[in-house]
């Protein structure tokens, strides 16, 4: 049986974590979805540009799989730089993951969306109206892939994007206003990222932000997960075997 995760939102998402400050995890049982096909995870996950790196997924699924004893899939539909505009529904973003959410469900279930965005939306001209914006894409996205009943976690900004000077008038008011819309949502969370160190560049979490980001977020999740929830198996014509991987 294989339990998904549709991972979405923008570069802390994806993951840009130094690939070079912490070693890989190392679980034969979390995968991730390349050409509709189920294959062994490794980093960068989310390869939505040439320095993607760590992401708060590795941990977040490694997790799950300690837990639960089952193959766990990434479906990486992050893209770095995104404003949530660009995740409304009919939006190259949003289409492809949902195409991609509905392949992954041909030989997964869905177990929960995890989602990281907003830095982009703290400006002057793309952070009034978000709210609004970001329940439209969150009823769409429950409808279309009939989440209603499956957690969605969503996490918030590093403390140190205040000292981005573009971002730095509206980042103070980001993380208690998606606080805030989590609450509305019986199946919605939200996981702190209060003390998480960032890279030089003050937009991005590090290597080890990110492996931390990881375990909140699945501290978050395992308050939301429907204890009574039954999982469908799914055929797995579509997952490379393991004397397939020895092969390649």
């Amino acid at each position: 049986m294989l339990h998904s995760f549709l991972l979405i939102g923008q570069s802390n998402a994806a993951g840009r974590g130094e690939l070079d400050k912490a070693a890989p995890i190392e679980n034969p049982h979390l995968l991730m979805l390349r050409n509709g096909r189920w294959q062994p995870m490794h980093a960068p996950v989310n390869y939505d540009r040439p320095f993607a790196g760590y992401g708060l997924i590795e941990t977040f699924v490694d997790s799950y799989q300690k837990d639960h004893g089952v193959d766990v899939g990434i479906i990486p539909c992050a893209d770095g730089g995104t404003h949530i505009n660009q995740w409304q529904k009919g939006g190259l973003l949003y289409d492809h993951a949902v195409f991609m959410a509905r392949l992954a469900e041909r030989t997964s279930t869905i177990a929960g969306v995890i989602w990281h965005q907003g830095e982009t939306n703290c400006s002057p001209v793309l952070f009034p109206g978000y709210e609004a914006k970001f329940e439209k894409f969150y009823a769409d996205l429950c409808a279309d892939l009939h989440l209603e009943n499956i957690p969605f976690v969503m996490g918030g900004l590093g403390d140190f994007l205040v000292n981005v000077t573009k971002y730095s008038e509206y980042a103070p008011q980001f993380n208690p206003m998606i606080e805030r819309i989590a609450a509305k949502y019986p199946m919605m969370g939200f996981v702190s990222a209060e003390g998480l160190p960032g890279k030089p560049d003050n937009l991005h979490f590090n290597a080890e932000a990110v492996r931390e980001f990881g375990y909140r977020y699945y501290e978050v999740f395992k308050t939301l997960e429907p204890k009574d929830r039954v999982f469908t198996e799914k055929p797995r014509l579509d997952l490379l075997d393991r004397s397939e991987l020895d092969a390649l």
